[in-house]
């Protein structure tokens, strides 16, 4: 196969958001400079108010490379910190990467051929993730687990197709600014909001699974149950602002939450066959964390039960104890603020 000019390579701008990723962002940012694309390329990283030393490591990335710019985002919020990053950005193709998230070799490149080849608004790929000790190595196995996540394509993989939604995505300008960027009053998925509205405007989003980005699993169960509870929370919120937007998979973590309170309280109080209930998903998971397991250590095999109850339960109750008051200022804001162009 011929190679394309590099005349031909579109520009691209790489958006970070970052808040407390002293421990990540050095790789991160490593990751994004070492992809072999020969077309221009440009790093934009949006800066929380950080308690660590990420600052002074973003501040040591762009005296290193000229590519590297910073932006501040004084809110901290997710979906403020991409649309300042995008306002700031200039090019045709917009990258989206977290903090803590590693791309591949040639992801770039991957994905700006395959939405020249598919006509997408939004490609992506798999978030493949990856842990650094026993409790991080059972999570990443729960969440690349159907018992863990279903079947979600972007956790377990699968055949490259349309798609509801990707992780981080790889976009062009053009539909972000059509639709004024990020809800900023979505804090957690607001990647899925923004991709509903991309399709319901017609727009083609595409998953590959030869797209990947290595992700960082929450070091705690603490950690992870509030990752789990927020995307809980503000998918129910989705639910609420965008009719039609919701799906069985989504419904499964809160109706296994009333099942297993239901069954303990029957159980406790009126006739022990309620405790079928609530035993019988532990033996799910713990029989489910068998082949998610194979190949870790058995430190971390014996954590995925937990890490598995510790999503199911956290998205669950989030997802039951959204509080209205969320949709109603979303409701209220309407429509992102609008994007203008910049280069």
């Amino acid at each position: 196969m011929n190679a394309i000019p590099d005349v031909q390579l579109p520009a691209v701008s790489v958006i970070m958001p970052v808040l407390n990723e002293e421990r990540h962002l050095r790789g991160a940012v490593q990751a994004i400079l070492a992809q072999e694309y020969a077309g221009e390329m440009e790093v934009v990283i949006a800066l929380g108010p950080s308690t660590d030393r990420t600052d002074e490591i973003a501040a040591q990335l762009v005296r290193e490379d000229p590519r590297v710019h910073t932006v501040p985002n004084p809110t901290g919020r997710t979906p403020a910190a991409l649309n300042a990053a995008i306002k700031a950005s200039r090019h045709p193709i917009v990258v989206r990467v977290d903090g803590h998230g590693m791309l591949s070799p040639g992801y770039i490149e991957t994905a700006v051929r395959l939405l020249a080849e598919t006509g997408a608004q939004n490609v992506g790929g798999i978030m493949h993730a990856e842990g650094e000790n026993d409790w991080e190595h059972a999570v990443a196995a729960a969440m690349t687990s159907k018992i863990g996540v279903g079947n979600a394509v972007f956790h377990t993989g699968g055949q490259a197709g349309e798609a509801e939604t990707v992780y981080l995505g790889v976009f062009r300008r053009e539909a972000l600014e059509q639709q004024g960027g990020y809800n900023e009053e979505f804090i957690r998925a607001q990647d899925w909001e923004l991709n509903f509205r991309i399709r319901e405007a017609g727009g083609l989003i595409w998953f590959s699974p030869e797209l990947k980005v290595s992700y960082r699993p929450r070091p705690s169960v603490k950690a992870l149950a509030k990752q789990y509870k927020d995307y809980g929370r503000w998918r129910h919120v989705v639910a609420r602002y965008h009719e039609g937007s919701i799906n069985l998979r989504y419904l499964a973590p809160p109706a296994a939450v009333c099942a297993i309170v239901a069954g303990l309280v029957v159980g406790a109080a009126l006739h022990p066959l309620g405790f079928v209930i609530p035993g019988g998903y532990l033996a799910a998971i713990v029989l489910g964390s068998i082949p998610a397991g194979k190949g870790l250590p058995l430190k971390a095999r014996l954590q995925i039960p937990v890490a598995l109850a510790t999503m199911h339960m956290s998205w669950g109750w989030g997802f039951l104890t959204s509080p209205r008051s969320l949709a109603r200022k979303v409701i209220a804001s309407r429509r992102p603020a609008v994007l203008s162009p910049t280069g």
